[in-house]
This record gives structure tokens, sequence and C-alpha cells, in this order.
């Protein structure tokens, strides 16, 4: 469940504290979710005070050329991937809900850049982990509404 309603967006992802609450309020409803949330506090067992300042950095990374970021995503997933297998459902639960914490907070050119890299990351992870790649939308077309770039 969200915190609140909240506005129509009208900020990009443009400075660190906007990624951060981007990554909050996204992380926010993964650990909460009935599918996603098992594999991450179960199995993954993330510590959130830790993990977040560091999926911060590797959106400040990618998205603003921010140096800090330090890891290795695939290798993180396919530990898990070895205590319980990953099926498309959670890559596409996880595409899910990331397009719906972009398009309820944030429109522009950096929000539409994490859409892309968002979908190209749960669809190389699909690939790498489970031999097929997810679909991600209606003919393999974009999961998300194009409403972001507004």
């Amino acid at each position: 469940m969200r915190d609140a309603p909240r506005p129509t967006p009208t900020r990009d992802l443009d400075t660190p504290e906007e990624i951060y609450e981007m990554v909050r309020r996204f992380y926010a409803d993964v650990a909460q979710d009935d599918l996603l949330g098992p594999m991450f506090n179960d199995v993954a067992k993330v510590d959130w005070s830790e993990h977040l300042p560091k999926l911060t950095a590797f959106w400040c990374r990618a998205l603003l050329g921010i140096t800090g970021y330090v890891g290795n995503p695939f290798q993180t997933h396919a530990r898990v991937h070895d205590k319980r297998a990953f099926t498309p459902a959670h890559f596409e639960r996880w595409l899910s809900l990331f397009c719906d914490t972009i398009e309820l907070g944030w429109v522009g050119t950096n929000a539409l850049r994490a859409l892309e890299l968002a979908e190209n990351v749960a669809r190389v992870h699909s690939r790498q982990l489970m031999g097929e790649t997810v679909s991600l939308g209606p003919k393999g077309g974009s999961s998300c509404s194009p409403a972001v770039c507004s």
C-alpha cells in the first residue's frame, strides 16, 4: 500500500535526493509485495538500511553519472536464484511495480531512462538466470506508459 495519494508528477529524477525518494518508494512496495517480499526478505535476507543506499548509488550512477556504486547486481541475483529460483512472474512484478513508482512520482528524460534501464535489467537478468526473456509488454514492447515523458 502506498504512503498517501501523491500529486501529479512535475519533477524528473535529476538529483540524488529525487533518486533516493524513488528507490525508497519502490522498495517499500517491493518489500511488502506478496510475490517479491519473500524473495527479498526471507531468501535474500536484505538489510534495507544497507541496501537502499547501494541501490540509490546504482541509480545515481546510471542516471546522473555520479560515481560511487560498487557491486555486481547479476552476481547478487544469481546467489538468490540458487537458493530459490526466480520465475518470469518475479521479473514481471518487479518491472510493474517499478513502472508504477516512476509514473506516480516522476516525469521527464531521466524518468524515461530509468524505465528503459529497468526493462533492460529485467530482460537481461531473466535471460541469464532462467534461460528465457520475460515478456515485458504487448508484443515485446514497453510495459510502461509513455505518459512519463509528458
